[in-house]
């Protein structure tokens, strides 16, 4: 008898045996199903399933004045079907159906104006 065998044999207080989970009911045992492919294969197969679903990356800016300054106040991602935002200090998040709708929470009196900013993976700063 194997180690996990035995350990399944065990029956803690609950009366479920180790290695059970609550969570189990509701989804279908996949022991006795082989894998798809071999785990490089798999990982290909991963790697295009997160680039095919990845939400679109954005962040609030607020500009002070006419271009005298900014900050960035959020960040925010576009799923398809939704939007949710974070601000840099952690205090705030958002769930909200379009980017745009983040904005009015970020403009300050008259002198700073919120922007939309979409992040460009192959933009970098020139560090000036």
């Amino acid at each position: 008898m194997t180690i996990a065998a035995a350990r399944m044999r065990c029956v803690p207080k609950t009366g479920r045996r180790v290695g059970d989970h609550p969570l189990d009911a509701f989804i279908p045992d996949p022991g006795g199903r082989s894998p798809l492919c071999d785990d490089e294969q798999f990982g290909v197969i991963l790697e295009g399933l997160v680039a095919d679903e990845a939400p679109r990356l954005f962040a609030v800016v607020q500009e002070y004045g006419d271009r005298v300054d900014c900050r960035i106040a959020a960040w925010g991602m576009a799923f398809a079907d939704r939007v949710e935002v974070a601000s840099v200090e952690g205090g705030l998040r958002m769930a909200l159906s379009a980017p745009e709708s983040a904005l009015p929470g970020f403009n300050v009196g008259s002198h700073v104006r919120a922007r939309l900013v979409w992040f460009k993976p192959g933009a970098i700063a020139d560090g000036d």
